[in-house]
């Protein structure tokens, strides 16, 4: 026996047994960046929207101290949803090579920057420089916000999905309905009333740094912790190939539709009821009920679709709510706008349903990356015909019978494509992940 113990332990280092290396544990990231980063999302939300919002509050001001033609006007009126296409598409490249968390920070900074050079444009092409600017930063804030709450709330998608959208849709309506007063405020210049949005934008700017610089640091970390032994990091944007997956395509499509209601809502609601005797003070309340219900939804149903395993029942219930409004827009339009004010606003809360099934149909923050970008991209290029279509029927029959009948047609489709969207299905078991 002892000559076989001293045999056993003269062997050569190769032929003895491997002994396992201990895997070092993952470094825990500072315990401020959670607290820190739901304040940051909310501020990011904030921002989302003010300045669509309140350039529309002000356009007939700013359209005249530019000097801006019609066919300009209707230009800037199309660009947002344009850039949301366009720029949107390129947040899982920068992603994959900056991290979300600093490409968010980079996104308010050109938000910020953009709003505080448009007030000092002395030109129409100046001014729509700046306000793609600041479009391409809330573009890429967009799609990214879901992967950051994917990453960094793993557990409460719903109730986070419903804190940034309740804040989403305050800034979006904050913006429309304190523009026109602050403006009144401060001299009565446009300039002034646009650009004191740029401060908001630039608060959160300011409040995302230290969130950029801690992130980088704890991916730094983690990377190291694991060890050239773990192979190459995955990239941060690799992921299915979402153009395969059906659950996608019937993600995008229903974000396009209910982007194009909300666009036609937005821009065609207040015409609607002063067309029928409405007073212009009042429409404009209307349109303010509309987007106010917003803010109380955007919390509520995230939360509720959050707990649910199939989404299909709160996308059917929001389209029929929709259905309700224009049928009553078309027989009594006056008589009952308060009551198709707020089923519109209701039917509107299709958005934020939308961006959380973007979370739950992705397993991953790489799967939530890609489906984010395609869905918003493609939706929003969906949406871009619908106001014009609406106001090319509008101009050419001469009434809104027409144009409701249409807005209530594409309810069908949207509540179709909810169905098939809120399965409980993931697009990685669809198509696979990528080599």
């Amino acid at each position: 026996m002892p000559d076989e113990k001293i045999r056993t332990l003269d062997r050569p280092a190769a032929a003895r047994p491997a002994t396992p290396a201990p895997v070092p544990a993952e470094p825990a990231p500072p315990a401020w960046l959670g607290p820190l980063l739901i304040v940051g999302i909310v501020l990011a939300a904030l921002n989302l929207r003010p300045a669509i919002t309140s350039l529309g509050a002000l356009f007939e001001e700013t359209r005249t101290g530019l000097g801006m033609s019609g066919t300009v006007a209707g230009l800037i009126t199309s660009v947002p949803a344009l850039c949301f296409a366009v720029f949107g598409v390129t947040a899982p490249r920068l992603s994959r090579r900056f991290g979300p968390v600093a490409v968010v920070c980079a996104g308010m900074a050109a938000v910020a920057a953009g709003l505080l050079l448009r007030p000092f444009a002395d030109g129409a092409a100046g001014f729509l420089a700046a306000s793609a600017l600041s479009l391409a930063g809330i573009a890429l804030t967009n799609v990214l916000l879901p992967v950051i709450v994917k990453r960094y709330f793993p557990d409460r998608v719903g109730t986070m999905t419903g804190l940034y959208s309740m804040a989403l849709a305050a800034g979006t309506s904050l913006a429309a309905a304190a523009t026109v007063p602050l403006t009144a405020a401060l001299g009565g210049s446009w300039r002034a009333g646009l650009l004191l949005w740029a401060a908001l934008a630039l608060a959160a700017a300011l409040l995302w740094l230290p969130l950029a610089r801690a992130a980088r640091r704890a991916d730094r970390a983690a990377r190291t912790a694991e060890g050239p032994a773990t192979g190459a990091p995955a990239r941060a944007d690799a992921g299915p190939r979402v153009v395969r997956s059906r659950t996608a395509w019937a993600l995008a499509c229903y974000f396009g539709l209910q982007a194009t209601g909300a666009y036609i809502t937005m821009g065609w609601l207040p015409q609607i009821f002063r067309d029928a005797g409405v007073s212009a003070s009042t429409a404009g309340v209307l349109l303010a009920v509309t987007m106010v219900m917003g803010v109380p939804l955007a919390f509520v149903i995230p939360n509720l679709a959050g707990r649910m395993r199939n989404q299909g029942a709160i996308a059917v219930t929001l389209g029929v709510f929709g259905l309700t409004g224009y049928l009553g827009l078309y027989l009594a339009p006056a008589a009952g706008a308060w009551a198709w004010a707020l089923l519109l606003g209701v039917s509107n809360c299709a958005f934020p349903l939308v961006i959380t099934l973007i979370g739950l149909r992705a397993k991953s923050p790489a799967g939530v990356v890609r489906l984010s970008a395609f869905a918003q991209s493609t939706g929003y290029l969906i949406s871009l015909p619908g106001p014009l279509v609406v106001g090319t029927l509008y101009q050419h029959s001469g009434g809104w019978d027409l144009p409701l009948a249409l807005m209530a047609g594409l309810l069908v489709p949207q509540i179709a494509l909810g169905v098939l969207a809120g399965r409980d299905r993931t697009i990685e078991d669809e198509c696979g992940m990528r080599d």
